[in-house]
């Protein structure tokens, strides 16, 4: 049977560094495989270290840093690029809800690694909370020369949603899906084609409902995709299935889909 991955978790962030390695072990018990999203220089090399069979990882820039990002820094993104295990430049966007960096900046600094995820032949993970049209506009000039795109913990309206699908981005739903008030992304989940849906815990943050005000760890993705498929009234194994099959098509890793135990995966 397919176990479940985690496309988006920060393993390499302060909550867990009383216990790590625990944390790890617990969660690749319950899933196949799991991504570390770097955001930033030192994020991105922390990220770099827990990189092993099963743990993959990007290297990025979120929009909080972007008033640092500089010829130095994309240097250091290139050079951590090239270590075996990482799979995407990311997370980079833009967040016009927590401006911690000038919009200005937070844009260009998303399109500087747009472009060196298309200059590394790497898809792109993309944070967008409350600058929809902004995030589209850009992504619309570059999604075409990516190797994919993908639009973490999804927070937008279903018309921007439905744009994204038509470049041919990827989404994926985190824990906050879950919660009984958000019903426009309960809406947003359900627009969702099968073949484009992922899921993720963006751990240690938005632990799913059943979980909720506890730290967030990898294998809580669990119950964001029993969520996930009581909202779109399919058999959670098979949703399962499918969204781990996707998460090989967004990261271009091998399909695991005739695999039958989790060290078989790539």
């Amino acid at each position: 049977m397919i176990k479940a991955v985690d496309t988006h978790c920060h393993l390499q962030m302060m909550p867990f560094d009383g216990d790590r390695e625990q944390v790890i072990e617990r969660s690749l018990e319950s899933l196949a495989w799991m991504v570390v999203i770097g955001d930033g220089i030192v994020g991105s090399a922390d990220t770099l270290k827990l990189l092993r069979p099963r743990i993959y990882g990007t290297v990025g820039f979120h929009p909080y840093h972007a008033a640092e990002y500089d010829d130095d820094a994309e240097s250091r993104l290139e050079e951590f690029a090239g270590t075996p295990g990482i799979v995407a430049v990311g997370e980079t966007g833009l967040d016009y809800h927590n401006e911690f960096a000038p919009r200005t900046r937070q844009r260009a600094c998303f399109e500087r690694q747009l472009a060196l995820a298309a200059r590394l032949r790497l898809p792109a993970v993309i944070h967008s909370r409350d600058a929809d049209d902004d995030t589209f506009a850009i992504l619309r000039d570059h999604v075409p020369r990516l190797k994919g795109c993908i639009l973490h913990c999804f927070g937008g309206s279903v018309d921007f949603a439905e744009k994204c699908l038509e470049l041919g981005c990827f989404i994926s739903f985190a824990g906050n899906v879950t919660f009984p008030k958000a019903e426009l992304l309960h809406e947003a989940a359900r627009r969702v084609p099968p073949d484009r849906l992922l899921a993720e815990t963006d751990s240690p943050y938005l632990a799913p409902q059943p979980v909720r005000g506890k730290r967030c760890e990898p294998q809580y993705v669990l119950h964001t995709l029993q969520y996930l498929a009581s909202l779109k009234s399919v058999n959670a194994d098979t949703l399962i299935r499918q969204i781990t099959e996707n998460a090989c098509a967004a990261y271009n890793l091998p399909p695991v889909s005739l695999l039958s135990a989790p060290d078989e995966c790539p």
